[in-house]
């Protein structure tokens, strides 16, 4: 028998490689550093540097293929990942909001006395299976960067072991999500069964719209991601999540999970179901329309600030299918232009809750923040920036995002869609201003906040709060070399 030639190219999948590399050295160098004696403060900033160091290698693995002249595949003979502008854009954004998690969570976690490795350990293992989700071009691939991204969260939500809300949190977490990746794997079973392939490729052009068990696939795989992106009705578990996980951990899943999700989403329906957009269409306007109305309906009256980014975090999921719903170059590059810049916005956001956290106490409740413009007016400020950017008002990023999604919608004839949203945006106006109104117009509370901030804190509070205000006002670039929407229109433009 004649031998056969594997032809693999380990540069597609060095973003990968670095982050799980990386885990194991922070789960080993926990152990050298005990061993050691090192003091328990510096064990956890050497960790958080070393999550960062991999992280920024992986970014800049991510930034080279990006900047190539063609995409990678890890085995040119069964092609399951591909590293293109698309997956290193999607890449690159997870393991920059990645480093900023590491960053920020060093003093949080000393506070709460749980500054432990498997921490990052656990952050580093989650990256690489969103980065596994979004280079996969199989199906069994996905499912894969699916489970490796959602295990390591179900054990950071209940980290905080000794409170029963962060026990409930991650259980609940479990719970749901065992659920959403058993219906997305029945979904992959019978997309297998009718098209006799995994790869998106075959998929696309075996799948037929007339077959009932191959639409029924299809559909429990929108439905899965529907879990992970928090679309309603398929959102419950959010609230509770968020609240009961510790503010980093739900900071992390805020932004990650959905820059991971909603991209491995767009490229599963691009390239293995493109020419069902008709079909699609449907149901994705149901799904956008449903979860933008609960979404900003039930953030209204909550009095807790992380239950109130919850169900702000699911009105935003709204936004962006709003945007698949759009389809086409401008609304896929809409949809990348949103994810990069609520990163910024919904991190920051969470930044000043943690960076006000105190002896293992969270800032939660809105009242917590009474007064908090004499306090603490820095933080004051930039919490402030954050909301407003979030809900949408002009000058900032989250301006920007909105006005290309509605934008891309009008222009492909879904103009009702649009205006639900615009009037889903000023409804949210009233209980995002809730925050600045404690924080400016009411006596402080009695509760006793944190009076002073890390340099790693003030570090990401500074750099969300810059791209709040420069990506609103320049999103193609200006200044400096920047150029996002150019960026989210050349990773948008996906070759198959």
């Amino acid at each position: 028998m004649s031998g056969v030639s594997v032809q693999i190219q380990l540069a597609a999948v060095a973003p990968m490689l670095c982050v799980a590399v990386g885990s194991l050295v922070v789960l080993l160098g926990e152990v050298f550093l005990t061993r050691k004696g090192v003091a328990e403060a510096r064990i956890g900033s050497s960790l958080a540097m070393l999550s960062g160091l991999a992280l920024a290698l992986a970014l800049s693995a991510a930034v080279s293929a990006f900047s190539s002249s063609g995409p990678l595949v890890f085995n040119l003979g069964h092609p399951m990942i591909r590293l293109d502008t698309f997956s290193a854009f999607a890449i690159g954004l997870i393991a920059f909001a990645s480093i900023l998690v590491c960053a920020l969570s060093v003093t949080y976690l000393a506070e709460l006395q749980i500054n432990h490795g498997e921490y990052y350990a656990m952050i580093l293992l989650s990256a690489t299976g969103m980065m596994l989700l979004v280079a996969a071009t199989d199906l069994m691939m996905l499912f894969l960067g699916l489970e490796l991204m959602s295990i390591p969260i179900y054990v950071l939500a209940g980290f905080d072991r000794r409170k029963l809300d962060s026990n409930e949190s991650a259980l609940k977490y479990f719970m749901v999500g065992a659920f959403a990746s058993a219906l997305m794997l029945y979904g992959i079973a019978l997309v297998y069964g009718t098209t006799g392939g995994l790869q998106y490729s075959v998929v696309r052009e075996a799948f037929s719209s007339e077959n009932a068990l191959a639409m029924t696939g299809l559909g429990l795989l929108v439905v899965g991601f529907a879990f992970k992106v928090s679309a309603v009705p398929f959102h419950q578990w959010t609230p509770d999540v968020y609240q009961g996980a510790p503010t980093s951990v739900t900071a992390y899943m805020a932004v990650t999970v959905k820059v991971a999700a909603f991209a491995a989403l767009l490229r599963l329906l691009l390239e293995a179901f493109g020419s069902l957009s008709a079909e699609l269409t449907g149901l994705l306007w149901a799904l956008a329309a449903l979860t933008v109305v609960v979404g900003n309906v039930m953030a209204v009256i909550q009095d807790n600030v992380k239950r109130l980014l919850a169900y702000s975090s699911v009105a935003h999921a709204g936004y962006l299918l709003i945007g698949f719903v759009a389809g086409g170059e401008a609304g896929h590059s809409a949809v990348l232009f949103y994810l990069f810049v609520y990163v910024f916005m919904n991190l920051g956001a969470f930044a000043v809750i943690v960076a006000l956290s105190n002896r293992g106490r969270d800032c939660e409740e809105i009242d917590d923040l009474a007064g908090l413009a004499r306090t603490r007016p820095a933080l004051a400020a930039l919490l402030t920036l954050f909301v407003l950017s979030l809900a949408g008002i002009p000058g900032t990023a989250g301006f920007m995002g909105k006005f290309l999604v509605f934008g891309a919608a009008v222009r492909e004839g879904h103009a009702g869609l649009a205006v639900l949203g615009v009037l889903a945006s000023v409804v949210s106006i009233y209980y995002y201003l809730r925050i600045p109104v404690a924080m400016y117009m009411r006596e402080p509370s009695d509760v006793q906040l944190r009076q002073t901030s890390s340099t790693l804190e003030i570090l990401v509070l500074g750099v969300c709060a810059v791209a709040a205000i420069y990506f609103g006002l320049f999103p193609n670039g200006a200044l400096v070399d920047l150029r996002v929407l150019d960026w989210a229109r050349s990773a948008a433009d996906l070759r198959f």
